[in-house]
């Protein structure tokens, strides 16, 4: 069985696009996913596959999940070993506040076109580092207040979710975690 993370695009924000945790698990089960859990009510999902998935199985679990749902959300699909990878490669894991910490998944390189950012002069407090994973922010004075700017346009390819530190750990946490001691709805 290979491990792998979800996450669902803009899910439970406010009133919009809301889907109850149960719900979710149940999707993916019913497509015949193992050892499902979900983290916090925000489109998080750990599950084990027989094997390694594609951007097809992101596709299928898209469908599944709004035609059981009725939400649309894009689903971004990371195999645990590279999610662990891209959170081991975070520049500013040591953020004073995990909160104001933001890792941005991707699942293909953003153009250079597509991130558009002040110098670090202009930037401080705020910091940026880009791989073609992830897009780390440390983000001191808030999102809100940020002052990059993804400029993708809407056609845009890249499919791009963001989680604050504190999230990300909590899904580390899950994929390292034992099958057995984890409930499956964790919200620690």
């Amino acid at each position: 069985m290979t491990r792998h993370v979800a996450l669902l695009r803009g899910i439970n924000v406010g009133t919009a696009k809301r889907i109850a945790m149960a719900d979710l698990r149940r999707v993916f089960e019913s497509l015949g996913y193992t050892h499902v859990r979900t983290v916090l009510q925000s489109g998080n999902v750990v599950f084990d596959a027989p094997h390694l998935l594609d951007t097809e199985a992101a596709t299928r679990l898209q469908t599944a999940i709004a035609d059981d749902t009725g939400v649309n959300s894009r689903v971004l699909v990371v195999p645990a070993d590279r999610f662990l990878e891209i959170v081991r490669k975070n520049p500013f894991a040591d953020a004073a506040d995990p909160s104001r910490m933001l890792v941005t998944f991707l699942d293909s390189p953003l153009d250079e076109r597509t991130v558009v950012t002040p110098s670090d002069e202009e930037l401080a407090p705020e910091r940026i580092f880009v791989t073609d994973e992830a897009l780390y922010q440390w983000i001191p004075d808030g999102l809100l207040k940020s002052r990059v700017i993804l400029t993708a346009p809407t056609k845009s390819t890249v499919l791009a979710t963001g989680r604050n530190l504190r999230t990300v750990t909590r899904i580390v946490a899950l994929v390292s975690g034992p099958d057995d001691a984890v409930s499956p709805t964790v919200d620690v």
